[in-house]
């Protein structure tokens, strides 16, 4: 977990610098519902905006320029980064605009003002039904709009929450209202891709409206945790005893807009459990300079115990970890899942490991095929496997 470049400009007294500091802080953050992260060049001219030496639209050209004038062989077939970069100055200018319709022409057209030029689809309904695997559902997928039906069901989604008073309502009503709403729009899933960022961008000025100042950093910082939370609460099966739920929603939306610190957590909404009964580093802190916990000598036969981190079970068998090797792992995980990319120096801010310790990390994972680097990203970036034998 890289240091956010923007909070110093948050924690500023000049009111402009903050409002600006936050919408690139949430521009950004958003990104990583979709495990794109942007460049230094784009890091580089946000501040110079935030700073005020120059526009929004200036700093929108400049990107576009950078990318003009960068040929295609810069980038692998695989890059994001231009996404990244674009859709962030976009989402960093319609924040900072106070025009809003509450309409499903405003989230069409939202969606088409982030992703042109990027997908062929911007602002248009898609044509066919999707499914998509779900880590948070391990590897299950929620049931989204169907395709035949969206234009109809996102206008009576939209009437019904127009209709829909919040008069002597408490907070907590409100809140939970909130929450069904916002997961009923993105549950329809109207676009083939960028869903969750439109509806982010949406979800956010429409709070605007009805008087929520949202201007923290939760959105920057949380942003897989809202996406699944936004699963959580479409997605029902009986046979296991699941319900589709708000409650991790309502947390962050309480955090959002109540500015509580309820621990927002990606573990804690895995469906099979299984990474809620494991021992939280955050809160039993083992002092390796005190206590010299021998890496060799306390081996835990992964044999009996199976980690679940998706549609297939990952066994690492023969191969012996320590405890606190696998409670990084679980750490890393619940942090970054499969989407999302990192390296090693966020894995040193994450688990407090220093330098060569972490290289020795990342050579056990990638040995066993844990994880696997990446491309398109930087050097020496990685991110957990889909599929581990």
């Amino acid at each position: 977990m890289e240091r956010d470049p923007f909070k110093e400009y948050i924690k500023e007294s000049e009111l402009d610098t903050v409002n600006r500091g936050y919408v690139w802080s949430t521009a950004i953050g958003l990104q990583a519902v979709d495990g794109l992260k942007p460049s230094s060049y784009l890091i580089d001219t946000a501040i110079k905006n935030i700073e005020g030496k120059i526009t929004l639209k200036e700093a929108q050209n400049l990107i576009d320029t950078y990318y003009e004038e960068s040929p295609a062989s810069t980038f692998d077939d695989d890059d994001r980064t231009e996404e990244a970069d674009k859709v962030a100055s976009r989402i960093a200018q319609i924040l900072s605009e106070t025009a809003f319709s509450f309409s499903p022409l405003e989230y069409l057209s939202i969606h088409k003002k982030l992703f042109k030029g990027m997908y062929n689809h911007a602002g248009k309904m898609r044509t066919y039904n999707i499914t998509k695997k779900e880590w948070v559902l391990d590897g299950a997928t929620v049931v989204y709009g169907s395709a035949s039906q969206l234009k109809a069901t996102l206008e009576y989604d939209f009437s019904q929450e127009k209709e829909f008073s919040y008069k002597n309502l408490m907070m907590d009503e409100i809140i939970h209202h909130l929450a069904l709403f916002i997961s009923r729009l993105w549950q329809i899933h109207v676009f083939e891709e960028g869903n969750t960022r439109t509806t982010a961008v949406f979800f956010i000025k429409y709070l605007r409206t009805l008087g929520f100042n949202v201007t923290n950093d939760i959105f920057a910082e949380n942003a897989w945790y809202f996406r699944n939370a936004l699963v959580r609460a479409n997605y029902t099966n009986l046979q296991k005893n699941i319900h589709e739920t708000t409650e991790y929603l309502e947390l962050f939306l309480r955090n959002l807009l109540l500015d509580e610190k309820n621990e927002l957590r990606n573990r804690t909404m895995h469906i099979s459990g299984y990474f809620t009964e494991k021992v939280d580093i955050e809160t039993k802190k083992v002092d390796i300079e005190t206590k010299k916990v021998d890496i060799e000598t306390e081996k835990v036969d992964i044999e009996t115990e199976k980690v679940d981190i998706g549609t297939k079970k990952v066994d690492i068998g023969s191969l012996k970890f320590s405890k606190r090797t696998v409670h990084y792992i679980e750490i890393l995980f619940d942090e970054y899942g499969y989407n999302r990319v990192f390296g090693r120096s966020d894995m040193m801010v994450l688990v407090g490991l220093k330098s060569s310790a972490v290289s020795n990390l990342i050579s056990k994972l990638l040995e066993v095929g844990i994880i696997e680097p990446v491309t398109g990203h930087g050097k020496g970036k990685y991110k957990f496997k889909n599929e581990v034998c």
